[in-house]
Order: C-alpha cells, then sequence, then structure tokens
C-alpha cells in the first residue's frame, strides 16, 4: 500500500468568503459562523441556540488567520508565527497543521488548488 505524501506545508489556505469577521484593537479576531439547514432551525427554537455564533480566536489563532492571504502557503505562513512568537509557538509546524486541519474540518478555510 501506498504511503501518503502530502506535504501540508505546500498547501496554500483561502478564508471562506461565506464568514465574516472583524478584529477588535488588540488584534483578536472573531468569526462570525451563521448556523443554517434544519436541524440548526430546531435548535435555535427548540433549545434557544442562537443564529449566528461568534468565534473568538486566542493571539496566536488570530495572528494566524490575519495571515491567510490566499497567497502564502502554510510554511510561510509558520515562518511569520516564528518571527512574531518565537519559541512560544513550539512545536510550531505541528501546532500549524493541527489548527488548519481543524479550520477546514469546520469550513473556515479551504486550500487553493
Amino acid at each position: 500500500m501506498k504511503k501518503d505524501k502530502k506535504n501540508y506545508l505546500d498547501y496554500i489556505p483561502v478564508k471562506n468568503p461565506a464568514l465574516p469577521w472583524s478584529q477588535d484593537d488588540e488584534g483578536i479576531v472573531t468569526v462570525e459562523v451563521e448556523h443554517r439547514g434544519i436541524a440548526a432551525k430546531v435548535a435555535q427554537v427548540a433549545f434557544n441556540r442562537p443564529k449566528v455564533s461568534h468565534v473568538k480566536l486566542d493571539q496566536f489563532g488570530s495572528f494566524i488567520w490575519q495571515q491567510v492571504d490566499g497567497e502564502r502557503n502554510i510554511y510561510l505562513i509558520g515562518e511569520e508565527v516564528k518571527s512574531r512568537f518565537g519559541k512560544e509557538a513550539e512545536p510550531l509546524y505541528e501546532r500549524l497543521i493541527t489548527f488548519f486541519r481543524i479550520l477546514v474540518e469546520n469550513k473556515y478555510v479551504a486550500y487553493r488548488k
């Protein structure tokens, strides 16, 4: 069986244009996620769930989110994170790849072909 040879560092993330986001004075990013579909509607009515969730990223997530421009790959974004946070960001690329996997799973970003 052939091994998976994906190099995530070459992937170029692109923000989902359907998700509005904002940034406060300290650079913290908040992404607005609208809940759509039948299940979301039922949850909104039955359990008083909000129609829109405001997902606030931490300082690392906010900085990374701001680096996503549809041009830079994960390796280059990692270099920016390293220069900004230094040893605080270690283990850098493992954390970065995990963060982007979560963003992709939740449809916050996709990878450009």
